[in-house]
């Protein structure tokens, strides 16, 4: 089997590889406020996850229909 193999390094010149590894400078916002998230009244908790252990249907049920 022949395959076009390509060399596995990029050739590039100096100017090229300064340009991709210049700083760029970057502000960062100060005046923003967030509003206020809604709270979940009930969290998850251990009975929850018992629930849906109790109610999974198994890969072996399925198969016996």
């Amino acid at each position: 089997m022949k395959n076009d193999v390509m060399p596995s390094f990029v050739q590039m010149g100096t100017e090229e590889l300064q340009q991709l590894t210049a700083e760029v400078k970057e502000t960062i916002a100060t005046n923003v406020e967030l509003g206020k998230t809604k709270t979940v009244s009930r969290s998850f908790g251990i009975v929850d996850l018992w629930n849906i252990r109790r109610n999974a249907r198994s890969a072996s049920s399925s198969m016996r229909k």
